[in-house]
């Protein structure tokens, strides 16, 4: 059963998924997005990494042990994932579909590889948006004011983005990070017009009909 939008008509949720080179932004937008947009939340990954402090199961991630994590990948419960550090991540299918079948909109913070398996599997549901720093200089001074980071992390950072720039082509929508404010504007736009599509609003047929109905009495 999905839920009725803003305007009474049912409608299937999305996964509206957002990547960027570290440092450009995308954590702030999705935090943004999050304490903004009503009927959208986070994904919550899967991971074989150790929990860290103040970390909550469920909440952060779901933490399991790598045969399991082999086992999810296995049986195809999960719609994407990928090995980061040694440790593996991915996303599991049955609360996300839950979600969508709900009418519910999912986040998800995820690099170019992720994108490409959640399109694989369901490309109807996925609208993809990719963050761009407005020049190096300027992704370059925001990983050095995190503060979080030596100066060889950073240059590997720096190097890496080089890379996943190259797949920007990929994405339904590009976003320009000039200004936080204007950015998080113009994802929100985008978000807003794609839960309007058409094909998403599956009880538009049922509402014009009544509509229909009306008419003829």
């Amino acid at each position: 059963m999905t839920a009725q939008g803003f305007d009474g008509v049912e409608r299937r949720g999305l996964m509206f998924v957002l990547s960027s080179p570290s440092g450009a932004g995308k954590t702030t937008l999705s935090r943004m997005l999050i304490d903004r947009m009503p009927g959208l939340k986070m994904s919550v990954s899967a991971t074989t990494r150790a929990k860290r402090p103040g970390e909550v199961e469920g909440r952060d991630y779901f933490f399991v042990a790598k045969a399991k994590f082999e086992q999810m990948a296995k049986q195809g419960d999960l719609l994407e994932w990928a090995t980061v550090f040694d440790n593996r991540y991915g996303t599991p299918r049955a609360p996300v579909e839950a979600a969508l079948a709900a009418g519910q909109d999912v986040l998800f913070d995820i690099d170019w590889q992720g994108t490409q398996q959640l399109r694989e599997k369901a490309r109807a549901d996925v609208v993809s948006v990719f963050i761009l720093p407005p020049s190096a200089a300027d992704l370059e001074k925001r990983l050095h004011t995190r503060a979080q980071d030596s100066e060889e992390v950073i240059r590997g950072r720096m190097n890496r983005a080089t890379h996943e720039l190259s797949h920007w082509a990929e994405y339904d929508y590009i976003v320009v990070n000039q200004n936080v404010d204007d950015a998080f504007a113009e994802v929100q736009s985008i978000l807003k017009a794609e839960r309007l599509k058409r094909e998403r609003r599956t009880g538009l047929t049922e509402f014009v009909r009544g509509l229909q109905r009306q008419l003829e009495t």
